[in-house]
């Protein structure tokens, strides 16, 4: 097989569900294209899922690479178990599966196997957070606290498709364990807008303003972008600073905006108010003495969630751009 052979752009036929809004700009399956145009250049780069690769789009680059494509079955430690065997012998694994299988069941893989050793292993992981409403099963709201307390491990949470694309070759390129919460299927397309560049370990700009910062990561930048458009109509200038790596955080950035006098600043996530962004960016700040004029968080609650319909649970629990926009206001 000629591995350097430049392989097609792929575009995915199965039906999955989007965070995307009705009308909103979308790419197909941005992770499973970006890998496939990788691994063009990188014969080292196999794919390995548990009995997901339809749904995290990994099957575009089973097609691709059928001789490096791996299915361990419904078996998630034994899919770490293999990845960390394969980097061992100098390949560069990207596996795939849901976020809550990931972590929950194959936790000590990952910290024992994978990371204990620093081993040169990808996980993507779909459905993080609140991405589907089938309830506490299949909401992975504490991946983040789970993964961040694992040493050595590098952590990203993408916005958008760009975000997604761009994150793709940068892990690839970083020596070392990362886990990657993975959008799949047709996923908005907003940070094309905004002059923006994915470097790994760095937080950017999107844009500022002088009452409130609104410090973001994954799909909440998209709805911190929305919610600081509807406070503009409300004579609230907001800024938006979007940190895709949760660890590490690129703390000089956060310090120096959070340091700019006046400002509310809030942070909001896709995760439990336990262990994730909003904790990590707490604890910086009062590690470096750094202390805004006030410091807010929007995250989900410290509970096993509902299941429904994703709309109505996004504004039950305070993550919608509506709910978003009614406590930012009521906090200055």
């Amino acid at each position: 097989m000629n591995t350097a052979e430049k392989k097609p752009r792929l575009t995915t036929s199965a039906m999955i569900a989007s965070i995307a809004a009705e009308g909103q700009r979308v790419k197909s399956a941005p992770f499973g294209n970006a890998l496939v145009e990788l691994a063009a250049s990188r014969p080292d780069i196999v794919g390995m899922t548990a009995d997901l690769a339809k749904y995290t789009d990994l099957h575009l680059f089973a097609k691709a690479y059928p001789q490096r494509f791996f299915q361990m079955g419904m078996a998630e430690q034994l899919l770490m178990a293999a990845a960390g065997g394969m980097a061992k012998e100098g390949l560069l694994p990207f596996i795939t599966t849901y976020a809550v299988f990931g972590t929950r069941r194959a936790y000590d893989f990952i910290h024992q196997v994978i990371a204990e050793e620093n081993l040169n292993v990808k996980l993507c992981c779909a459905l993080p957070g609140l991405t589907t409403g089938y309830g506490p099963s299949h909401q992975a709201t504490d991946d983040l606290a789970m993964m961040r307390g694992v040493p050595g491990l590098t952590i990203v949470d993408p916005c958008d498709a760009l975000d997604v694309e761009q994150a793709v070759p940068a892990i690839a390129a970083h020596n070392g364990p990362v886990y990657m919460r993975l959008l799949r299927g047709n996923v908005p397309l907003v940070l094309d807008e905004y002059d923006y560049r994915f470097e790994l370990g760095k937080a950017k700009m999107l844009r500022d303003g002088r009452d409130v910062l609104i410090l973001s990561s994954g799909f909440m930048t998209m709805r911190a972008l929305e919610t600081a458009e509807e406070l503009r109509k409300h004579a609230i200038d907001a800024a938006v600073l979007h940190s895709p790596t949760i660890k590490p955080l690129d703390a000089e950035t956060i310090l120096h905006e959070v340091a700019k006098p006046g400002r509310l600043v809030v942070v909001a996530e896709n995760h439990s108010e336990i262990g994730g962004l909003g904790e990590a960016v707490a604890r910086l700040l009062l590690c470096s003495g750094v202390r805004p004029a006030a410091f807010r968080q929007i995250a989900l609650p410290d509970a096993f969630l509902d299941a429904g319909a994703l709309p109505t649970l996004h504004d039950r629990y305070g993550i919608s751009v509506e709910a978003m926009v009614t406590r930012i206001k009521s906090w200055l």
